[in-house]
């Protein structure tokens, strides 16, 4: 296994959109070709679209873009833009002379962050595929990143800014990314270790907390609990079922159980999709192995590339880390 770049795999583009000033943004994936699609939810408040298509025993085999929105349930609009630029550009199932693109989608709270009325909207969505490109994606506080943070178990005030993260990993032929907005209720640690990244910050006293340790102290849980949730992509050149990608999505949530404490909560919509562009064959498993490596170094990633935004610090400012490098130090 050797690790890569998200933009080796080449059947896909990756762009960006965001409102700084408001807080909140969007990530478009596009597989023009059309890419056999899969997803899991595992967290408890949800908003996505299109996702029962991608159930085996639904008609549609192929989609042609995942977007990743801030917003909320607003955001969803985002991915009207998306089809309206594919359509525009003749991507989609042709349906007697009109191009029909099959676009699924998911969005993260951001609304606390700075404009409450902020949202990536159908404009948002379009620009962000006018954006999209082969070039290698930035990470931290851009597109669905821009908004997100962690550890609002105690309120918004408490929290650590994060954003978007990437990863990939390949063994033989098979290639396989992730690519994810963090936004979780809980406390985000480098891979299977104790080691936190971001989470809870009492900002007085420079002093990071536990969230399950608060939680199992009873705090009460502020209104801003509720403003979560943590959604990725999976990206790979396999030659996959709608069935095995399902079950690659389901794999890669592992990534989320290795970095993020606690997860999949009732206040979190943590939901993961997966794109297999049909191009090398592969083991199923091997597959979901290294897609769940790939998700928990993108996690990492999406905490060490933040910079801090909207009162908010990160791990680079409290470690003195440099941003840029976004190493494991």
């Amino acid at each position: 296994m050797k690790e890569i770049q998200i933009n080796e795999l080449t059947d896909f583009k990756i762009g960006h959109a965001q409102d700084e000033k408001g807080g909140t943004g969007c990530t478009v994936i596009l597989c023009e070709k059309g890419a056999v699609a899969g997803v899991d939810v595992r967290g408890g408040g949800p908003a996505t679209r299109e996702t029962d298509l991608l159930n085996p025993k639904n008609m549609v085999e192929q989609i042609h873009a995942v977007t990743l929105a801030g917003g909320s349930a607003f955001g969803l609009e985002a991915s009207c833009g998306v089809m309206a630029y594919l359509s525009e550009h003749k991507i989609g199932f042709d349906m007697k002379g009109i191009y029909i693109p099959i676009v699924s989608g998911a969005c993260l709270f951001d609304c606390s962050v700075a404009d409450p009325k902020a949202y990536p909207t159908k404009k948002m969505g379009y620009q962000a595929c006018q954006n999209a490109s082969h070039e290698l994606s930035k990470q931290g506080c851009i597109g669905a990143g821009t908004g997100a943070s962690v550890g609002k178990f105690l309120g918004f005030d408490k929290a650590m800014k994060t954003g978007l993260g990437h990863a990939a990993f390949q063994v033989g032929d098979v290639m396989v990314a992730a690519i994810v907005a963090v936004n979780a209720c809980g406390d985000v640690y480098f891979e299977n270790s104790e080691k936190p990244i971001a989470g809870i910050y009492d900002y007085p006293k420079k002093k990071r907390l536990s969230t399950l340790d608060v939680m199992f102290e009873n705090q009460p849980i502020e209104e801003s609990c509720g403003m979560n949730t943590t959604i990725g992509c999976i990206l790979t050149n396999a030659k996959l079922t709608k069935a095995q990608t399902n079950k690659i999505a389901s794999m890669a949530h592992n990534g989320y159980a290795r970095t993020i404490r606690p997860v999949h909560t009732s206040s979190d919509g943590d939901t993961i999709f997966a794109m297999a562009s049909q191009q090398v064959e592969a083991q199923p498993d091997v597959v979901g192995a290294l897609a769940a490596k790939a998700m928990a170094k993108a996690i990492e990633n999406a905490c060490l590339y933040a910079t801090p935004m909207y009162g908010l610090t990160t791990y680079s400012e409290i470690c003195k880390q440099p941003t840029k490098r976004g190493a494991r130090p």
